[in-house]
């Protein structure tokens, strides 16, 4: 900790420093061997990105993999304040870190590479965050990546839906998911579209934890820039960059079938095309493109349109003034995500809480 401080590290660099400085071979470092490291990376790194990348990345990379963040990330488990009670619970370790190293490439690898390069890292906020750790005690509070809270969520609707649990879902149980949000059809198609990330092998016809993460982060809050892509992958299905009117038509007969199952009369195709291009207003007629999607602010209640339907019910219900808000206000403080999982795990922890009660009574 005092020569993270001389050096002006945060504390949670501590593990990738001391494997730099041939901690990792010997299990322990000389005064020499860190100092020589040291000065090699301020010789060549000039900012923090280069020195947190030269520090994680393999040698000669430039870039940083998935697997890079796993050392960091265990130390954390194992010595965080805010995640002591893991010590007992082992089996979770693997699981949290997972879901950590997703959230950081959903977020930071805007390129959607695998890889996230030193501008990447450089334009997002995960040094910031990561030195947050250093801080604040209660992890739950920093509910960028690191948040147990949003862990324990996705872990438990993943753990609901893998019935075998061998950390991997497929079709059909993904069609439980929320009252058959997603269609097997369109799992079907974004199986190979959205595919997993990494070194991990994708098994066909199934989706593992890892792609879970950004499934579920993606439903439950559409407005990022990476679930607008993430959406717009599944949807475009020639993957000629644009989504077409069959496309579109193609997704909303389900919605409509499943209208009729309600006894709810859906809005002719045609009609309902009508209002969508005038939500978007594509700059090429009749194509919609992903730039159209990002300009408009309204690609959330797009994607809803073909996707979710109880989510588009709720639109169409919804006061003309509170949608007129919501076009000007399209990053919410706290984010679609952060209200979901805090009220997702609000609801687990009385489940957990009743389901105690009633074994105690």
């Amino acid at each position: 900790g005092v020569s993270l401080q001389i050096c002006g590290c945060p504390l949670y660099w501590k593990a990738p420093m001391f494997n730099a400085s041939g901690g990792e071979r010997t299990g322990c470092v000389s005064v020499h061997s860190f100092v020589s490291m040291w000065r090699k990376i301020l010789c060549n790194c000039h900012d923090d990105a280069s020195r947190f990348t030269y520090l994680l990345a393999k040698p000669s990379c430039d870039y940083l993999e998935q697997e890079d963040f796993i050392l960091l990330l265990q130390d954390v488990v194992e010595t965080h304040p805010g995640l002591t009670f893991l010590k007992d619970a082992p089996e979770f370790h693997s699981r949290y870190i997972t879901t950590v190293i997703q959230r950081i490439f959903y977020t930071v690898n805007r390129s959607w590479s695998g890889k996230i390069t030193l501008t990447e890292l450089r334009k997002s906020n995960f040094l910031q965050t990561l030195a947050l750790l250093e801080e604040e005690d209660d992890i739950n509070q920093i509910t960028d990546y690191f948040s147990y809270e949003h862990f324990y969520v996705i872990y438990c609707k993943f753990w609901e839906l893998d019935t075998d649990h061998d950390l991997y879902i497929s079709q059909k149980d993904l069609a439980r998911y929320s009252d058959q949000v997603f269609r097997s059809l369109v799992a079907f198609f974004f199986f190979p579209l959205v595919s997993s990330r990494g070194n991990e092998v994708q098994k066909e016809g199934r989706m593992s934890y890892a792609d879970f993460v950004w499934l579920l982060i993606s439903e439950e809050d559409k407005r990022s820039a990476t679930s607008i892509e993430y959406w717009f992958r599944c949807m475009d299905l020639d993957g000629d960059g644009v989504l077409s009117m069959y496309e579109l038509e193609y997704f909303y007969e389900e919605q409509c079938e499943r209208m009729e199952v309600m006894g709810i009369e859906p809005l002719p195709f045609h009609d309902l095309l009508c209002q969508m291009l005038d939500l978007v207003k594509p700059e090429r007629e009749g194509k919609v493109t992903l730039r159209d999607l990002k300009r408009c602010r309204m690609a959330h209640v797009f994607y809803n349109t073909f996707f979710n339907l109880e989510k588009y019910l709720d639109n169409e219900q919804r006061d003309p003034f509170a949608v007129q808000k919501d076009i000007e206000n399209d990053s919410p403080e706290p984010s679609d995500w952060d209200r979901y999982a805090a009220e997702e795990y609000e609801i687990l922890v009385a489940e957990e809480s009743g389901n105690e009660q009633l074994q105690e009574g």
